[in-house]
């Protein structure tokens, strides 16, 4: 970041896919929400985003969305506020990005 630049505090973080390297454990969980030391993965990428200043994350989601949204939630109890931009079917990163953006305030 630049001097005198305002930090940034949305980011859009993408989770919508399958984790195939990681089945059985993906087969019923999505892989952000997957255990890692008593906690789900997701916690330390939001915890990392919310001590840099993030407030508000986008989901961008597909696979096991309900799932996720069932850990995180509204993202109250990490201090933050969450929205879920779900994928009916894959769209790709450029895709996911832009079905995110509806969830963006304009920051400029």
């Amino acid at each position: 970041m630049s001097a005198g630049a305002a930090p940034c505090r949305q980011a859009v973080v993408l989770v919508g896919g399958e984790g195939k390297r990681l089945r059985p454990i993906t087969s019923r969980l999505p892989k952000p929400a997957t255990p890692v030391v008593g906690r789900p993965l997701i916690g330390y990428v939001i915890d990392n985003l919310a001590r840099h200043g993030v407030e508000h994350i986008v989901f961008s989601a597909g696979y096991l969305a309900d799932a996720l949204r069932s850990v995180v939630g509204d993202g109250s109890s990490f201090g933050v506020t969450v929205d879920y931009a779900v994928e009916d079917e894959p769209l790709g990163t450029a895709g996911a990005i832009r079905n995110a953006e509806r969830f963006l305030a304009d920051e400029t």
